[in-house]
């Protein structure tokens, strides 16, 4: 443990920062596995439900720095393709 005052201030930071990062990936990577999974269970019309949610966790993420912009729009690319894969 940090000795001087800055130091202590930035290990606290830090860990405040890595849970809410750690929190919003987590729930980005949840809501890319959902559309994933309703898509293998053909279930079209909730899928495209949760492609819009997922979108908007990947877009965050990747707003916050902890993706890409080009790997957020990659996935999202992906995603959108299984859906109107599924579709025909």
């Amino acid at each position: 443990m940090p000795n001087i005052k800055s130091a202590i201030k930035r290990v606290k930071t830090s860990s405040e920062h890595r849970a809410q990062n750690s929190s919003v990936k987590s729930a980005m990577r949840t809501a890319v596995k959902n559309v994933e999974a309703l898509v293998a269970n053909n279930d079209l019309d909730t899928a495209k439900t949760a492609l819009v949610e997922a979108s908007k966790k990947l877009d965050k993420a990747a707003r916050n720095g902890l993706i890409h912009k080009n790997a957020a729009a990659r996935q999202k690319s992906r995603l959108t393709k299984k859906v109107n894969g599924a579709n025909a």
